[in-house]
């Protein structure tokens, strides 16, 4: 049913994409301004004026000095909901005020009940806070397209966004810029002071006004209310592309943008070393250092070089534990400050489309630095690192007149591991080569709305192999390149996206035979003649293109087309699923954003998707829709299902021949109670069964506590059970066995329990002092039971050992099965030679992992990180649940601790 992790991006149909409504002129502006207007000929720009500051302006949100008087006041904004292009509940004023230095901007926020104004107390960019905000986008490049957005709420906690491709935002971009905010008998005040240094915009000639694009928003927290000066529906197109214009603004110096943050670290691992009795490398209690620095520059155009020379990543949260028993890897997201900052500017292969088949991306960038790839072979002790050394990164990107550029190099290091044999010889070996990482992407924008995009991508991965080991099993070389397009009509409510792309890899024979036989593509399945194995290969070609038709605003819907090579390889800097496909995918929906009787809003969609391998066999069919609703009341809720007819599939067997998927199903409900109650809660519900009478069930329940405006907790168990009647387990060859060419292919029933519980609490002393914990207890048990056999190529039939054909024994010492698909196991003079063993794959996993990070900004840009991480995990080799013996089971696995400080220092000129 993989159709359901996507079935949430379709239920909120709220994206980011706004409309702006017509409104009156506001001064004439700029010529810039008037090319922009008339080539966005469905809405009226609105237009604010900055004056130039005379005198000093003290950032603290009283407005009391006298420039703020002579500044041009601005107002007027309209309900972006709960009633779209409504005038606003309260009145809201804005005035702009610059000098060579900065952009200042007040924002008088009148409130008729200012005690009802709400603020809560959090660490910087939270998101689902009860609160009251005020935001305010720039478009400096004004393309349209880009922006940086500076939010604050009363209590002065700040948020930061950088907004790319008109509709994505990226929470990770951090500036340094100042707000004093403050409440009084009016309502509450925002006084921003921007430095210049912190946009990105290119020169003019003297004496020549720029023209910038500008929004600002307002939250009403206890009316749900979002108020826009420039107006914005959910139902747009865009959101960059609704800002108003900034003009005014006369000879203002190109900033000399210099950033330098060095950092020191010391990390402190506390190990109980179980299992690691005699171990010559193994220390309880070990102790590192290190040191580095990022820097930031700006460049000619507004372009920024972004460096680091030896990262450190010690504050980054950890990953959650999984249990993964398909042939696939597990996509985590990238979390680390250097790589999420900007990452949408080397974005590719993402058209505006529903939810569609297949998963890929192509600059993953959790690639870099990953934990080494090699192994040390018929060692006794082996010391490997857990992560391969970043010796330094660097990238371009911002935007030069209607060119986006993206470009990012890293370099890691040679990582050995130490070794000693049962003949305690000891020494080191390579378990990682030197690699160059290199990424390229350009965009252009073409004519003056930014409607119209184009652009390419290139990446490249090297790696140094003179190591044996590793030159068999890792490629030498991996290239990709690509060039994609976007086209927007009628307001940006239709749009036009696709992309074509390319990829090679190389290397010696045996890494390059590995790729054909992985399970993204499997060549060597043995009724597949479109594929063929060919173990002198050297080289991999692939391609895969995409394009996609969308239609934004009430009635909403796409149309997307893809195809993927099976030769088509992502994985040495990308990352992705199965290759060898072609898909079609239609979606509709209609969604209301506007507030009745009863519901504030609510949507609908239904989907149909169908996939065929490039032999031409049909391996995905699926039906899905979803609905959801925002009552008055602020409770949301909605429903989901799915109906999969069966198909032919190509995975099933990994690399062996096709067989038959089951007709499928799934019901699922989700919801979530009023969020500006003190305490609040969101569950969601999944049943799905299919014809072969597989099943399983899922239930999540969260709870969020406010229990004083500076701290938040909040507690998310869920449960998982499923019974797989296909869980494959193993091949065994069998050349005698025609049906299935010359090998079994052995399945069995899984029964699976998996339960967990997300905890995180937020303590905020104060706006530059907060502590976060995270906490994640684990469990999951799975029992194999009902041991059977495809009984032939491209069918649904399978013999079930010891019931439909032979007999299966079980040896509980030696912890083994027996499978005898002729004779009798039990009685060893008359098992056939056809009997094979198959390990009990049986497991009970139990882990805790978590983290406390105490972060303090002492000085604006400057942070020290107080880190503590922990984690326990066992295993046992049997495969059911009880949950107080589990639960309880995890507190008594012994535990590895980290200890980590870190210190930063903001530098700039």
């Amino acid at each position: 049913m993989a159709r359901l992790a996507a079935l949430p991006l379709a239920i909120t149909v709220v994206a980011l994409g706004m409309q702006a409504a017509p409104a009156a002129a506001q001064n004439a502006g700029a010529a810039q301004t008037q090319q922009t207007a008339a080539a966005t000929p469905a809405r009226t720009l609105r237009v604010a004026q900055a004056a130039r500051l005379t005198g000093d302006i003290h950032v603290d949100g009283r407005f009391d000095e006298p420039a703020w008087a002579a500044a041009p006041a601005t107002g007027d904004f309209t309900q972006s909901w709960p009633r779209p292009g409504n005038p606003a509940t309260e009145r809201t004023e804005v005035r702009v005020l610059y000098d060579d230095e900065a952009l200042y901007v007040g924002v008088r926020a009148f409130d008729a009940h200012p005690d009802s104004v709400a603020s809560q107390l959090a660490r910087r960019d939270v998101t689902g806070i009860f609160s009251d905000w005020i935001h305010v986008l720039v478009d400096s490049y004004h393309d349209r397209r880009s922006g940086f957005r500076f939010s604050v709420n009363p209590h002065g906690v700040k948020k930061d966004v950088l907004h790319s491709n008109d509709t994505n935002e990226d929470l990770n971009w951090d500036a340094v810029w100042e707000v004093g905010t403050a409440i009084d008998s009016a309502g509450w005040t925002a006084e921003y002071r921007i430095p210049f240094s912190q946009l990105r915009f290119g020169p003019v000639p003297a004496g020549t006004p720029r023209t910038w694009g500008l929004q600002v928003q307002r939250d009403v927290a206890r009316r749900q209310e979002r108020d826009s000066w420039s107006p914005w529906t959910q139902q747009s197109g865009g959101y960059v592309s609704s800002a108003g214009d900034l003009a005014g603004i006369v000879d203002v110096p190109m900033p000399h943008r210099l950033e330098v943050m060095p950092y020191v670290s010391s990390r402190l691992t506390s190990d109980p070393g179980v299992g690691r009795a005699g171990d010559p490398f193994f220390q309880h209690n070990d102790f590192a250092a290190s040191a580095g620095a990022d820097v930031k520059a700006g460049l000619p155009g507004g372009l920024t070089l972004t460096g680091t020379i030896n990262p450190d990543f010690g504050q980054v949260e950890v990953d959650p534990a999984v249990v993964n028993l398909s042939a696939f890897e597990t996509f985590f997201p990238e979390k680390r400050p250097f790589f999420v900052e900007g990452a949408d500017a080397f974005t590719f292969g993402q058209v505006r489309v529903g939810p569609t088949y297949g998963f890929q991306q192509f600059f993953y960038s959790r690639r870099i630095g990953a934990s080494p790839h090699g192994f040390v072979p018929d060692a006794r002790f082996v010391e490997q690192p857990e992560q391969t050394t970043i010796v330094g990164a660097a990238k371009v990107s911002g935007k030069a007149g209607p060119w986006t550029v993206g470009v990012l190099e890293a370099l890691t290091a040679e990582e050995r591991a130490r070794f000693a044999t049962f003949s305690d010889e000891r020494g080191r070996a390579v378990v990682e080569p030197w690699t160059n990482f290199l990424v390229g992407r350009v965009r252009r924008d073409i004519g003056t709305a930014g409607n119209t995009v184009v652009g390419a991508m290139a990446t490249s991965t090297n790696r140094v192999l003179d190591d044996t080991l590793l030159a068999g099993f890792m490629r030498s070389r991996a290239n990709t390149a690509g060039v994609d397009f976007e086209h927007l009509w009628a307001d940006r409510q239709w749009a036009l996206s696709g992309f074509v792309a390319g990829t090679s890899i190389a290397g010696e024979a045996d890494a390059i035979s590995l790729a054909q036989l992985s399970s993204a593509r499997y060549f060597q399945r043995p009724d597949a003649d479109y594929l063929e194995f060919d173990p002198s290969r050297t080289s991999l070609n692939g391609y895969m293109a995409e394009v996609a038709l969308q239609k934004s605003g009430a009635l909403n819907g796409s149309i997307d087309l893809r195809t993927v090579s099976p030769g088509f390889e992502l994985n040495d800097i990308g990352f992705q699923g199965r290759t060898d496909y072609r898909s079609a995918t239609l979606g509709v929906g209609y969604s209301r954003d506007r507030a009745g009787k009863t519901f504030r809003s609510w949507n609908a969609f239904f989907g149909q998707n169908n996939a065929w391998n490039h032999g031409g066999d049909y391996i995905w069919s699926s039906f899905f829709w979803n609905a959801g609703m925002t009552l008055n009341n602020f409770w949301s809720a909605g429903m989901f299902g799915e109906l999969d007819p069966g198909v032919t599939t190509d995975r099933l067997t990994r690399g062996g021949p096709l067989a038959r998927t089951p007709t499928s199903w799934a019901l699922g409900t989700w919801g979530n109670s009023d969020t500006r109650k003190v305490v609040s809660a969101d569950w969601n519900v999944t049943w799905v069964g299919d014809a072969a009478g597989g099943k399983n069930w899922s239930a999540y329940a969260g709870v969020a506590y406010r229990p004083t405006p500076s701290v938040r907790i909040s507690f998310g168990p869920s449960v998982w059970w499923g019974l797989e009647t296909r869980q494959f387990v193993q091949t065994v060859p069998d050349p005698a066995f025609t049906p299935t060419y010359g090998a079994r292919y052995v399945f069995a029933e899984l029964r699976q329990t998996q339960v967990s519980a997300d905890t995180r609490i937020d303590w905020t002393f104060t706006r530059d002092l907060t502590l976060q914990l995270y906490a994640q207890p684990f469990v999951s048990a799975g029992r194999f039971t009902r041991f059977k056999q495809l009984n032939a190529a491209g069918t649904g039939s399978f013999g079930v050992f010891g019931r439909d054909l032979g007999s299966i024994c079980y040896d509980a010492d030696e912890q083994v099965y027996t499978a005898d698909p002729a004779g009798d196991c039990s009685a060893a003079e008359t098992t056939s030679s056809g009997a094979f063993p198959i390990f009990n794959p049986d497991f009970n996993f139990r882990s805790l992992r978590g983290n406390a990070v105490l972060r303090w900004e002492y000085r604006p840009g400057s942070t020290l990180y107080f880190v503590w991480q922990q984690e326990r995990s066992g295993a046992e080799p049997f495969g059911d649940f009880r949950f107080g013996r589990d639960v309880g089971a995890i507190f008594d696995q012994p535990s590895r601790n980290v200890f980590v400080i870190k210190a930063s220092y903001w530098l700039s000129r």
